[in-house]
């Protein structure tokens, strides 16, 4: 079925898809003079974050888009983490905002940061990086880590984008940019399982449905007194963390 007739066969949904984008567009319109000016000094970007947070809540209050968040960890406001998780929809990004309080940064690909408007904001909150090019890739993980030296947390998908052929299993192997940022800067990586935000979002055809976003944030991994050599092990644990309870949820075995 091709993406016009799939979205005309559900005019509700096509409606409610309207609806959310309005919302979508019009906060972030309404809010982009005072985040413009904000980023325009480094000390202040933290605020500027703050709004686009705003921006996040609004629209899922107006999407009558609700969590439940499973939390096994409340993260420490003044104790910088590495924050990963599933990617499978592009939702995930807005969610991960409403669900953080701490100043995140995103490592996201550098095609965001030539939307219009948006892609300004994006490009001076967030990590920009190229995955085809090796040069783009060494260049995003020595900004992170300056990010994560200077206080910031930083949020990544260790998938590597939304790669996945088959939701809700996630692609394997985890690139390794998160767990070398958090060896190195011996901080916590704190996995987050995103349950079921391709089912709210979908982009094949572009569709939003109002529903109840399921998140489980996990207890953090204390990558203290690791080094280099624990790069495999903490990848396969860090896959295991996250993936475990999406297949659970789903009554799923674990990809053969």
């Amino acid at each position: 079925m091709n993406k016009k007739n799939t979205f005309l066969s559900s005019p509700f949904t096509g409606l409610f898809t309207l609806w959310s984008m309005f919302w979508f567009i019009g906060v972030f319109l309404l809010f982009y003079p005072f985040i413009f000016i904000l980023l325009q000094k480094l000390s202040y970007r933290k605020y500027a974050a703050k709004l686009v947070r705003i921006w996040s809540k609004c629209f899922f209050f107006f999407s009558f888009i609700r969590f439940e968040v499973k939390h096994h960890f409340v993260p420490d406001k003044k104790q910088n983490y590495v924050f990963c998780a599933n990617h499978f929809s592009f939702l995930d990004i807005p969610v991960i905002v409403y669900l953080l309080e701490h100043y995140t940064s995103f490592v996201g690909k550098s095609s965001l940061g030539k939307l219009p408007l948006f892609g300004y904001m994006y490009a001076r909150l967030n990590i920009l990086v190229n995955r085809s090019d090796n040069a783009s890739r060494a260049g995003s993980l020595s900004k992170a880590l300056k990010a994560l030296q200077s206080g910031r947390s930083i949020a990544i998908f260790p998938e590597g984008g939304i790669v996945s052929k088959k939701y809700p299993y996630m692609a394997k192997p985890l690139k390794d940019g998160a767990l070398i940022m958090a060896i190195q800067q011996q901080i916590p990586l704190v996995p987050i399982s995103l349950f079921n935000n391709y089912q709210i979002f979908s982009d094949k055809p572009l569709m939003i449905r109002p529903g109840v976003i399921r998140a489980e944030i996990h207890p953090p991994i204390i990558t203290k007194g690791l080094t280099m050599d624990d790069v495999p092990m903490l990848r396969e644990k860090l896959y295991h963390i996250i993936q475990d309870p999406i297949l659970k949820y789903y009554s799923l075995d674990e990809p053969q």
